[in-house]
Formats: C-alpha cells, structure tokens, sequence
C-alpha cells in the first residue's frame, strides 16, 4: 500500500491560500490533485457535492478538513493535496471551525490509500506535529513535517469483558459517507489506542459508510461516527457514539472507556 509520502507530492502542497468559503477551499485542495494529475475536475466538485450532502464531518478535528468523494471515473490514480488557507473559513461544524487545514484525497479504490491515511492520523493526532504544519514556512517545509513519524505513549487496561483469549470477539464501527476517508481516521485512531492497551486482540475496527453501517451494526458493540452521520444513521440497535475530533488519542480513549465501562 501507498505511503504519505508517494501519496502526496510536495508539488500538491500549497501555503496561504486565499479562499471566501468552504467551497472554495475544498476546490483549491481539488485543482492541486487536478494539476498533478490525480483527478479531473470532476471530482473537485464530487468533492464539494458530498459536503454539501452530507454536511461538515469532513472536518473531523478542531481546523482540519478531510475533502475526498467516493471512487469514481474522475480519479485517474490514487493521490492527496494539502492546503493551508490564509484565513479561516466556516464549514459549519458545530465543534471544530474554522478551518485552515484542508487535505484531498482522491481514491481509486477503497484499500490503496489505508496506510497513508494511518500515518497521517498518527501525525495529526501528535500536538507538536499539528503545530508544525501551522507554522511551515515553504511547501517543502510542510511536506517534510508531513512525512515525519512518532511514536506512540504507551498505555494499558484490562482486556474486555468476555475477551480474556483467543482471537477478537467484538467489532466496533467507524462511519462516515463514504467509508474510506473520515471513518479511516477515525480507524486509526482508535486502533492506536487500542494498541497502547493490548486490546487489538480482542477488539477490530471496521471503517464503513452509512448505507453498510446500518445492515453490520448488529454485529458490532458499538459504532463511532460524527454527529451529522450520527443522526442520518439513527436507531440501529446499538449505541452510536459521537466523536468530535477524529485524530484525538484522548478522546478516542474516552469514548472507548465509555463503551466498555473502564
């Protein structure tokens, strides 16, 4: 699979770039993967119509947006932008506008991008990273912040109930759209924490989409997803829990203790 780096060439980095609003924003991520040739401007505005269906849950921590529409004929090969806006804008997110960070990806398929996106989760879920990219002087600069590495602080906790051996038993779900951006990051974060625990034995993450997360919810303990997907999902029969910041290792270990009463 792909790595940050091959994903995101230092040619589709931008710095200070002027945008009015959301949409143009997104759209100055989507010209950068048109010009570098990832996608046709096509998927710029998949991009832009998935914001404007779906709401804000592209922006999954407090002024970073996630901009990307499902797979489609408009992406010519799997590939990532990175814009940093010189003024914020409003998305509309209830929790974590505005942004000044706005990634894109496009994706030919559901798997290629996976461990990119894992090692951008883990970059941005590190404060001192985060301000970095903020304060990057040259594209360059940025680029080298972004394909950088950290380790994670160990932690521990007791295995789940019922999950004392053998191979997991439980499933939790993350959600978004799509399936394949947000819900990623939020994978990730979760099975960092998961990691730190010693509970990836007993516990996998599954990123899905909407449509699918309601037929595999029975399936799972519980399912992870931001509030606009929270309330589009509804009643499923099991809990759904909302996740403000979708890179947080501290809030991904809170809802999880909430989930398993630890």
């Amino acid at each position: 699979m792909a790595t940050l780096s091959e994903l995101l060439p230092v040619e589709a980095v931008r710095l200070d770039v002027p945008a009015p609003d959301w949409r143009a924003a997104v759209r100055a991520a989507g010209d950068l993967m048109v010009a570098t040739g990832a996608c046709t401007a096509d998927y710029t505005a998949e991009m832009i119509r998935n914001v404007a269906e779906n709401g804000p849950y592209i922006v999954l921590s407090p002024g970073f947006a996630f901009a990307h529409a499902r797979p489609s004929s408009a992406v010519l090969r799997t590939g990532m932008s990175w814009v940093r806006l010189r003024q914020p804008v409003e998305f509309g997110h209830e929790t974590n506008d505005p942004v000044t960070l706005v990634a894109g990806l496009a994706a030919r398929d559901a798997s290629a991008h996976t461990a990119a996106m894992a090692e951008l989760a883990r970059l941005l879920a590190n404060p001192g990273t985060e301000r970095a990219l903020r304060e990057a002087r040259t594209p360059r600069e940025l680029h080298a912040v972004l394909t950088g590495d950290g380790e994670p602080e160990p932690v521990g906790a007791e295995p789940p109930p019922q999950a004392e051996s053998g191979p997991a038993v439980h499933k939790i779900l993350t959600v978004c759209g799509n399936g394949l951006g947000t819900s990623l990051f939020l994978k990730n974060t979760l099975e960092q924490v998961l990691d730190r625990w010693g509970w990836s034995r007993y516990v996998t993450v599954e990123a899905t989409d909407t449509v699918s997360a309601k037929g595999k919810a029975a399936e799972a303990v519980a399912i992870l997803t931001s509030g606009e997907i929270a309330r589009t999902l509804g009643d499923v029969g099991v809990p759904v829990k909302v996740v403000e910041d979708f890179t947080s290792a501290a809030e991904a270990d809170a809802v999880l203790r909430d989930t398993y009463d630890v």
